[in-house]
């Protein structure tokens, strides 16, 4: 008796259960029969033409003072930019640059003068600027090893790093043709008779320097071959400190690019002459590449880009005109809506 009372309640259970997933079902299939339909509820407006025109009056009156805000921050920022690659080349040098460059007993210490057009607030940023520089190269960007970066000798497989993945066979730390071609020119900034200190820390992402590069890994046989090809690295420091590099690392995607150096943290004043001792070490010549310092000033939207705010000007001028031409089309040939010439609307029509 026991048995068959057990049986009979897990059958009823069963039924049940089926019983209140058929409606859930039912429903499902509805919903996916309407989704394949297109009868889901909509919004559907009826575009009318004074809809239409008053939506794109509407978007241009927001768009255009947006980019007028937009230019303004962008007009705000101070920048001042200074080529120095080819005024700091020697003048016996000046039709030999490239054997200048590459001539390690010739000095390449060199003096420039900027004068401050505004007063620049802190923090002051300076970036190094290069031009016909392609870091997005196919071969160039591959060439690096991001788990040795991370794990260091750990990991021993550098195919990925040719041509500069070993060195007198020894796997080199960091590999590849990125960390090799690192950038070696160097600033020191003066005013007047006083040094202005600069602060080379919290340069990189965060993120890349707590998740992307090592805390025990350090830099092994780098630029130990007979081809140098840019900066060198403190053995002592691990890479996820050597900030410069993580920096260079972040290839950029144009052939104009800019990197940050590291920041002053006074102000300037306008009319102030800033003395800059810089070492012009790094070969650009070879490629017709240039080379530029830029200081630069930041505003709520960022550094100098007039960009963003002449396209929402753009668009917006663009929207208002064409609103005004609906509207002078709609003033002059009107027409009536659709639904007129519907049959149930005849009846009227004729009365």
């Amino acid at each position: 008796m026991d048995v068959e009372g057990s049986s009979t309640l897990s059958g009823n259970g069963a039924q049940s259960v089926e019983s209140r997933s058929r409606p859930v079902q039912r429903h499902l299939d509805d919903a996916v029969y309407q989704f394949k339909q297109q009868n889901l509820p909509a919004c559907k407006p009826v575009l009318t033409p004074a809809w239409v025109i008053s939506m794109f009056f509407l978007i241009g009156v927001i768009f255009i003072p947006i980019g007028l805000l937009c230019l303004y921050a962008s007009e705000s920022v101070i920048e001042i930019v200074d080529r120095y690659d080819i005024d700091c080349v020697p003048d016996n040098f000046k039709s030999q640059k490239v054997a200048y460059i590459k001539d390690t007993s010739v000095s390449k210490n060199c003096t420039r003068y900027l004068k401050v057009p505004q007063n620049m607030k802190a923090p002051i940023y300076i970036y190094y600027q290069l031009d016909n520089y392609y870091q997005n190269h196919r071969r160039y960007v591959k060439s690096r090893s991001d788990k040795q970066l991370l794990h260091g000798l750990q990991y021993n497989d550098t195919s990925s790093c040719n041509p500069e993945g070993e060195s007198n066979g020894l796997p080199i730390v960091p590999c590849g043709l990125i960390a090799w071609s690192l950038f070696n020119d160097t600033y020191s900034f003066f005013n007047g008779a006083d040094a202005i200190k600069v602060n080379r820390k919290n340069i990189a992402w965060r993120s890349d320097r707590e998740h992307k590069y090592g805390k025990d890994v350090y830099p092994s046989n780098f630029q130990s071959g007979s081809l140098i090809g840019g900066a060198t690295l403190d053995p002592n420091i691990p890479l996820s400190d050597q900030e410069d590099l993580i920096v260079w690392m972040r290839t950029a995607a144009l052939p104009t690019f800019r990197k940050l150096y590291g920041r002053i943290e006074v102000d300037l004043e306008e009319g102030d002459l800033i003395m800059v001792n810089l070492v012009n070490n790094y070969n650009t010549y070879s490629f017709g590449g240039r080379k530029k310092l830029v200081l630069s000033t930041t505003s709520w939207l960022g550094g100098r880009n007039n960009f963003l705010g002449m396209s929402y000007v753009a668009v917006g001028s663009s929207f208002i005109f064409l609103a005004f031409v609906f509207l002078l089309l709609h003033v002059k040939n009107p027409r009536s809506y659709g639904d007129t010439n519907l049959s149930w609307n005849w009846k009227g029509m004729s009365n």
